[in-house]
């Protein structure tokens, strides 16, 4: 009963931890009515969003937040923005959400309840646990934009894998192999950004491909009819360079390349 008495006890405390009233005024986090810490906001695009540094109330920088672009928001959620918390005296760095309303005021809450700032410093162990509790793991987002190029100018594939368009590489292709009769290959931006897989049979006549498109997470068969008079001895680029044309201007069509 002891024990069960002491776990209870600690996790009480802990609640406490998490529920203590957190207010901002004018700059200044307040926990349970003292003064905690000392917020300074950094505005960028034009105010939309906002970078924070946050102080001990001496003025000893111990925070920096900043808003993490390069991560892959939800879709179907806006409520919120992804910010990266370097905590310069713990040498450590979090990723957390803070609501995309009232960022400055939803930060300073944040900051308010983790309990990592004791005095001149912060906390090691409670930003460990603070990060681990209430951090995020989003996933990098993934920039598919195509190249900016005149797309009046035919499509050319070189030897090599290079996609080009009025003499700009504007992506590349890479066979993966081959299995039975079906001919698997990748295509990807310069950046080397996969964009899509494909894979088709017979060859040079394939009349329809399997392609997954990953900037949508879709799979579909596109029909790839026949359509150009193949020349059996001209094969310097790709043994299905033919098909792979046809491809391409899919690719192209459809906005992926």
């Amino acid at each position: 009963m002891k024990k069960i008495a002491g776990a209870i006890c600690l996790t009480l405390l802990s609640f406490g931890a998490w529920a203590q009233d957190v207010d901002y005024k004018k700059g200044v986090i307040y926990v349970d009515d003292q003064e905690y810490a000392k917020v300074e906001v950094k505005k960028e695009n034009f105010g939309l969003t906002k970078n924070f540094e946050v102080y001990s109330m001496s003025g000893k920088k111990l925070i920096i937040a900043t808003v993490a672009t390069e991560f892959e928001q939800d879709k179907s959620d806006n409520t919120y923005l992804f910010y990266k918390l370097t905590f310069l005296t713990s040498n450590q760095v979090g990723i957390f959400k803070v609501p995309s309303l009232s960022q400055e005021k939803g930060f300073a809450k944040l900051i308010g309840k983790s309990g990592v700032i004791k005095g001149e410093a912060t906390d090691d162990e409670a930003v460990k646990e603070f990060i681990a509790g209430k951090g995020a793991s989003p996933r990098i987002a993934v920039d598919y934009t195509t190249v900016n190029r005149n797309r009046a100018w035919p499509i050319d594939l070189r030897a090599g894998g290079n996609i080009e368009q009025n003499d700009k590489v504007i992506g590349q292709f890479k066979p993966k192999g081959s299995s039975g009769e079906r001919d698997f290959y990748e295509f990807t931006l310069p950046s080397g950004v996969i964009v899509a897989k494909v894979n088709f049979t017979g060859g040079n006549f394939a009349q329809n491909m399997e392609v997954f498109t990953s900037k949508d997470n879709r799979k579909q068969i596109i029909p790839i009819p026949t359509g150009d008079k193949i020349i059996a001895a001209d094969f310097s680029i790709d043994k299905n360079q033919f098909a792979l044309k046809r491809v391409v201007k899919w690719l192209v069509d459809n906005q992926y390349l």
